[in-house]
């Protein structure tokens, strides 16, 4: 069954929040997709878990992880921010970025030949330019903590005074690959995220991605799986935020098994080097088969946007997800489809979080 969210009403309101209290609400993701998610949820009497993807490869995290063997705090910060309550100061401050230096100080340069120019370059990433403040943080919490992560996110959800928890869906490394239709795998998740911004050319499409590890499930994450009312998946880039959640050990399996309502939120955008050409039945099928079950919910943008949107996009071959509302009410029970557009600093497409909260929570049996 299809169904539009028209305008607010009241009533439909009042229905929608009674849906929410008192519910445990468990979202599943990485990256910036959720953040809206999270930001919204916080305002409603539920019990928010916001379990994070761990495949993270690059930036800050990266230098952390070589540096120190930790794990990727970048997505567990945007959580962490999301869901803080504290105010604008703390979640600016740990979504602070240092800035690259000009200078560069003699001991800081790694061993080697001081002429090299690559050891110039490593020499001025040695100190904090390019970290996020909130993953270095992070980082001296677990440190605080004896290494302990979990410890580590309960102090940084103090100190923000988060709505909710967040937990990582494994407390291991996990290295995503993927292997590509034409032949050939791309391991790392900054690679295959990246990879449609350096080639703007016709790419191999994905044909699967697993994890190069064995990658055991973190036992908090399952417990909140197991006991959640809802499961929120999305949104967010398909191959690197939503479906590396499920190749971790027994998430899939938990999530089947859960008596939870699942949803999906599909995407706004396709994703060059991911996504070409991926309408939003596309999504949904790949999203099941890496589930082994279906969901109960899809959510679906009603295709709308500005024109000028549409060509910025396009010039980097990102394009509006279509949304073919009957191929995906055969492949699950239940769709909503609604105007949830958001445009950010003008030219940023984003969901309209209010409107996802309550396409959400819309009861299964209500008509709109």
């Amino acid at each position: 069954m299809a169904r539009t969210l028209e305008g607010r009403d009241p009533e439909r309101e009042r229905q929608t929040l009674r849906q929410m209290v008192e519910k445990r609400v468990v979202t599943i993701g990485g990256g910036t997709g959720p953040f809206a998610v999270l930001s919204s949820l916080k305002r409603y009497p539920c019990a928010i878990t916001a379990i994070v993807t761990m495949s993270d490869s690059g930036g800050s995290s990266r230098r952390l992880m070589d540096e120190f063997g930790t794990l990727p705090y970048g997505d567990l910060r945007q959580a962490l921010v999301a869901l803080s309550r504290k105010g604008v100061l703390w979640r600016e401050i740990f979504g602070f970025r240092f800035r690259q230096g000009q200078g560069t100080r003699p001991d800081a340069l790694i061993a080697g030949d001081p002429n090299d120019s690559k050891a110039q370059m490593l020499g001025r990433e040695a100190g904090v330019a390019g970290h996020s403040l909130g993953n270095l943080i992070l980082s001296a919490l677990q440190e605080l903590n004896d290494g302990n992560l979990l410890l580590a996110i309960e102090d940084a959800q103090e100190v923000l005074d988060t709505a909710g928890k967040v937990l990582p869906v494994t407390l291991e490394h996990a290295t995503l690959c993927a292997e590509l239709a034409g032949g050939g795998v791309i391991c790392g998740e900054t690679e295959i995220d990246t990879r449609g911004l350096h080639d703007a050319g016709s790419l191999s499409p994905i044909q699967r991605i697993f994890l190069r590890e064995e990658t055991p499930a973190c036992a908090e994450a399952l417990r909140a799986i197991r006991r959640a009312d809802v499961i929120v998946l999305g949104p967010g880039d398909l191959y690197t935020s939503i479906l590396p959640n499920l190749l971790v050990r027994d998430i899939a399996e938990a999530i089947r098994g859960s008596e939870a309502r699942k949803v999906y939120i599909c995407n706004l955008m396709t994703k060059h080097g991911e996504t070409d050409a991926f309408r939003a039945s596309d999504f949904v099928r790949e999203l099941h088969t890496y589930l082994g079950g279906r969901v109960d919910r899809v959510i679906l943008h009603d295709g709308s946007l500005p024109e000028e949107l549409v060509e910025r996009y396009e010039a980097q071959q990102q394009y509006p997800v279509e949304p073919d509302v009957e191929a995906v009410s055969q492949l699950v029970p239940d769709v909503i489809v609604d105007a949830l557009l958001a445009v950010h600093q003008g030219h940023l497409v984003r969901h309209d979080a209010d409107r996802l909260v309550r396409a959400i929570f819309a009861p299964p049996e209500l008509t709109l």
